[in-house]
């Protein structure tokens, strides 16, 4: 994982940006880190597959607010304007998150807690650099469904949603080596 993020420039300028400009314990994740691995896993050319939108995550259970979120992404889009930021503050997703049913979920405990709710497994990663440089992985399911190219709902995952989700992303004809399996129970 190390390699793959270093030698990506786009990523590793967003993280330089992120660890500048954004809370210090939040990461880049989702489809930004699961996109680089499996374009690489496929033989792909770096950035074949650009995310459209580049998730920074964060856990500040101190400032619910909206405008909090806000004043981080302004100041990640003037620090790295090329990146299509969608910032989220997990400890207030159950401020507006609601599920097939209409419910909201329980609020995140952490930060990895939050990440843990993300739809699948292999996209329940996030990266960040430390100040050091050192590359710090949040991934509550770890990497192997992600690099076994595997694509499953995470473990809670509303099910009718992640069929959805699913059928409009077509990750298996975008990566055609990928394993679709059942969900795993907590």
């Amino acid at each position: 994982m190390r390699a793959l993020v270093l030698a990506h420039a786009p990523l590793m300028r967003w993280l330089r940006a992120a660890r500048g400009h954004a809370p210090a314990d939040g990461c880049i994740g989702a489809g930004a880190v699961r996109s680089l691995v499996w374009d690489h896993l496929h033989g792909f050319p770096p950035g074949r597959h650009a995310p459209t939108d580049v998730d920074f995550v964060y856990y500040d259970p101190t400032d619910l607010s909206a405008a909090h979120e806000t004043r981080v992404t302004q100041r990640l889009r003037e620090a790295a304007p090329d990146a299509p930021w969608e910032i989220v503050n997990q400890a207030r997703v159950h401020l507006w998150h609601r599920n097939s049913q209409g419910a909201a979920p329980p609020p995140a405990r952490s930060l990895a807690d939050g990440i843990a709710r993300w739809p699948e497994t292999a996209t329940c990663v996030g990266v960040a650099l430390t100040t050091d440089d050192q590359l710090r992985i949040v991934a509550p399911y770890g990497l192997t469904d992600l690099f076994g190219l595997v694509l499953r709902p995470s473990p809670g995952a509303d099910l009718d949603a992640y069929a959805q989700r699913l059928a409009a992303k077509r990750h298996p004809e975008t990566w055609p080596r990928l394993t679709v399996a059942p969900p795993i129970h907590r």
